[in-house]
Parts: structure tokens; C-alpha cells; sequence
């Protein structure tokens, strides 16, 4: 799942690396790339619940989460929420994490409230609207300033939502994959999601920024093939001790049904033991109760 302002080709490096053993959707979000606009003003919710339709639609077992960015954000509301089962989870230099705020911050966001109030008393309509886009274009980040009107208000929520509660609820295995060098969600952001959920562990490329499976594609694409393999090995082994449990409780069911007659052979055996192992007389009697119980 990508970012913000980017589109299914944006993380194509990261759906090419995945596909030498998954089968991939890459899907482009509502408001991005080919995909229509909401109807309405979106938050991470909606986005989690049409991914989650998404996947029951195509009754999809098990599936791996990648999330980029703003993707990151859907990815761990869907693996905290758990309405699907998921494997595992990979974060990229992911959101989620609001950021702490300094006064200069919040000087820049109420100043821009209150001059937009003043200037809507004082300027027509036409005028008004191109000052107050001039503004944002000058205030405001790339993304916003390139948003259409429905998705700046998508944005305006989005961002504000703080996903720091959810992280202890994500219970799969997750991988945080980062740039060092990121400042729209620094390194920090990473290194608190590792401490809050359960089952994460983290790799960072030193002189990376947010894109850092763009900006370091062939590590990006070793860590994350790595991680397959490590999933798949654990699979195999879950799957091989499933069967042999089987097995063995099949055995030991058959074992409990054994008669009357089977018992007294068993004692007979354990007499047969003490008299020519005497040595042995410990062991006998451990795989004796073993047999009969």
C-alpha cells in the first residue's frame, strides 16, 4: 500500500521484489493514481475497511501487509484491529506516530485560521480564494498544496490521527523497514514502534530518506526476500509439527483403547525386565505406565 501523493507504480519496486514468491496485489488507493476520489471525507478507518473488503472479496489467506508512508498507517489499523488474519506485517518508513508540536507549529496554524476568518469579511469571493490557495501554496507542505480540495480535507484528518494506542495490539510478526535519514517520519517513529509492538524488529539504511526502497533499492529488496524466507521456513515447520502432532495423539489415542489382555502382557514384560535387567528395572517401568496410561 503506498503513500500519500504516490500511486501502485510508486512502491512497484517493492511489489516486484515480493512477487518471486507471493502472488501481489498492488492496489492504488481511493484519491490516488487510477482510482475515483471519496464521497465523502475519508479517515484511516475507511481506508482499513475497503482494504479489508478488498481481501474478503478475493478471499485472500493469510495475506503479508506492506505499507509505505500513509499505507503504513491502513497496514497497522488493519493487523491492530484484526477483523482479518493476516501473517505478518512490513512497515516502510511508515505513519502513524504523531509527531510532537512546538509552539512555532501552532503560531503557523492559528495565525492561518485567523487570517483566513479576516480576509473572508473583507474580500470578494474570487479574491479570497486565490489569496488563501497563494498561501497555502507558500505554508503548507507539497502534498497539500497539490491535493484537490476533497483530498485536503482526507489529509486534514488522516495526519491528525494518532496510531501510537493501536501499535500493542498488532500482534504478527512486523518488520520496520527505514531511512536513517527520514524527516517526514524520522527514525524515532521507528524505533518507538519496535519498542511498543510485541513481535517487531528493525533495519534501517544509513543516508536514506523516506523513500528508502527507492533510494536503496537492492538492500531493500535483500531484506525484505530474507524476511520471506524466514516466514516460509517457520510455515514449513509449524505445518511438519502439526501433521507429527497429529500422529502422535492418533497413536496415543489407539494406545488408550488397548485391552485387558494387552495390559497383563505389559505386566508380564515388566516382570520379564526386573528378573533378567534388573539394571534396567527404571526404564522398564517408565515405558510401562506409558504403554498402559
Amino acid at each position: 500500500m503506498h503513500g500519500w501523493g504516490c500511486s501502485h507504480t510508486t512502491v512497484s519496486v517493492i511489489a516486484a521484489a515480493a512477487s518471486i514468491t507471493h502472488t501481489v496485489y498492488n492496489l492504488d488507493m481511493p484519491g490516488f493514481g487510477l482510482s475515483p476520489e471519496p464521497a465523502s471525507v475519508w479517515g484511516v478507518a475507511e481506508y482499513c475497511r475497503m482494504v479489508e473488503n478488498f481481501i474478503k472479496a478475493l478471499n485472500l489467506s493469510k495475506p503479508v501487509l506492506v505499507g509505505h508512508s500513509f499505507g503504513g498507517r491502513v497496514a497497522i489499523m488493519l493487523a491492530a484491529h484484526q477483523n482479518i488474519e493476516i501473517d505478518s506485517l512490513v512497515l516502510v518508513d511508515a505513519a502513524g506516530v504523531k509527531p510532537h508540536r512546538n509552539l512555532r507549529y501552532y503560531f503557523k496554524v492559528y495565525s492561518f485560521k485567523a487570517a483566513k476568518t479576516l480576509m473572508r469579511l473583507a474580500l470578494s469571493d474570487e479574491k479570497y480564494t486565490s489569496r488563501i490557495e497563494r498561501m497555502r501554496a507558500r505554508r503548507g507542505s507539497s502534498d497539500y498544496a497539490n491535493a484537490s480540495p476533497a483530498m485536503r480535507a482526507i489529509m486534514s484528518k488522516v495526519v491528525n490521527e494518532d496510531l501510537t494506542p493501536l501499535l500493542s495490539s498488532v500482534s504478527k510478526p512486523t518488520l520496520l523497514i527505514w531511512g536513517e535519514n527520514d524527516t517526514a517520519t524520522p527514525i524515532s517513529d521507528a524505533k518507538k514502534m519496535e519498542q511498543l509492538i510485541p513481535d517487531a524488529g528493525l533495519v534501517s539504511f544509513p543516508g536514506c530518506g523516506h523513500y528508502s526502497f527507492l533510494e536503496n533499492p537492492i538492500q531493500f529488496k535483500a531484506v525484505l526476500l530474507d524476511l520471506i524466507k524466514v516466514f516460509f521456513r517457520d510455515l514449513m515447520m509449524l505445518q511438519q509439527n502439526s501433521y507429527r502432532n497429529e500422529r502422535y495423539m492418533k497413536w496415543f489415542s489407539q494406545s488408550g483403547e488397548s485391552t485387558s489382555i494387552g495390559r497383563i502382557f505389559c505386566c508380564i514384560g515388566m516382570l520379564f525386565l526386573m528378573v533378567h535387567h534388573l539394571p534396567f528395572f527404571a526404564g522398564a517401568i517408565v515405558a510401562s505406565i506409558i504403554t498402559i496410561w
